[in-house]
């Protein structure tokens, strides 16, 4: 907990440098605006909201659930042409397809997933399962994303999420793809799967537990307070959960951004995203070396105004973190259940 060391990530199969006592450091650099508090509940010019009118001209249907539509702006569509013969194998390029979805979860813009019922965080779950079946019955990958908070890129304060159909595996997908696949060869089990057994033991990283799931700061973290979220059985996509793990699954999504709301009562920001076996031919393949799994990866560190910066050694050298993640899954760990907005009510 004092002195710097290197921790393996057998997921990526690289490292990262912890440097604990570098937390007490002082703090003179950029301080971050906590996220504003009195977002409308609707707003007519807020394209995500029922009955608002987007950037292409198509207006919303008055949606009471979720809500998904194409994303009007996509970074990936079906009919892209195939890139021309550079000529020299340092110049390689291939065709980029698929499809970009975005998906609202509530018609209310001032709410956020912790604050969501257990019926309506099922009802995401849901629609995420259909829409991976659906894209991934053509696509080899599906990858359901949420960014979270202006400060992790989010553009639009209305609780939603993307989700990207493409032609071909993106890189980490086939790190992991790879790495899953190393360790059932040389262990004979899921590695996620032992990895997820092994931490309900050890308990020292665990934030959240239930009887299918449990969250945990893992030993490889890079971000300050990032998890894992792991199913406690062998599962490989999202679509094949059953009723009650699905069900199981919204408590403790709820239970985890709840603690992260009270860490620094403020809406915690955060990018996250499903990872699942591949999909589309890899269907007919055995992917059982595949666990499925979601990455939380929120960037505050000390406080709601400051937060973790991925530059200079990390760029050039690797991941570095200035506390243990046992240190940030004993703080998550603490913290209460009762969300700071509903408490103070």
């Amino acid at each position: 907990a004092e002195h710097q060391h290197a921790r393996y990530n057998p997921l990526r199969d690289d490292w990262v440098l912890v440097s604990a006592h570098r937390v007490k450091r002082p703090w003179q650099g950029q301080l971050e605006k906590p996220p504003p508090e009195d977002v409308p509940r609707w707003d007519p010019n807020n394209p995500l909201c029922p009955g608002a009118t987007r950037a292409n001209g198509e207006v919303n249907p008055q949606y009471e659930g979720t809500f998904v539509f194409p994303n009007d702006f996509p970074a990936l569509q079906p009919d892209a042409p195939e890139p021309g013969d550079s000529g020299h194998p340092l110049f390689r390029a291939a065709a980029a397809r698929g499809v970009c979805k975005v998906m609202c979860f509530h018609p209310w813009s001032d709410l956020t997933l912790p604050l969501m019922s257990l019926a309506e965080i099922r009802a995401v779950i849901d629609a995420w399962a259909e829409l991976a079946a659906e894209l991934g019955a053509s696509y080899p990958w599906v990858q359901i994303f949420e960014n979270k908070g202006a400060m992790m890129g989010c553009s639009n304060p209305h609780p939603h999420c993307q989700v990207w159909a493409s032609s071909f595996l993106p890189n980490e997908a086939r790190l992991e793809d790879q790495t899953q696949r190393q360790h059932l060869s040389q262990h004979g089990v899921p590695m996620l799967l032992e990895y997820a057994e092994q931490e309900a033991h050890r308990k020292e990283r665990l934030v959240v537990e239930n009887a299918d799931w449990l969250v945990v700061v893992p030993y490889w973290a890079t971000w300050p307070y990032q998890t894992l979220l792991l199913p406690r059985r062998h599962v490989c996509r999202l679509q094949d959960l059953h009723e009650g793990e699905r069900d199981s699954l919204a408590s403790i999504m709820q239970r985890l951004l709840i603690k992260y709301d009270n860490l620094f009562e403020v809406s915690f920001p955060y990018s996250m995203g499903w990872h699942g076996a591949p999909t589309g031919p890899y269907l007919q393949e055995d992917c059982g070396h595949w666990q499925l799994h979601a990455h939380y990866y929120p960037p505050l560190l000390r406080s709601a105004t400051v937060r973790k910066f991925m530059v200079g050694y990390e760029m050039l050298a690797q991941a570095q973190r200035d506390l243990t993640p046992e240190q940030a899954a004993e703080r998550l760990r603490s913290l209460p259940e009762v969300h700071y907005r509903q408490k103070a009510k």
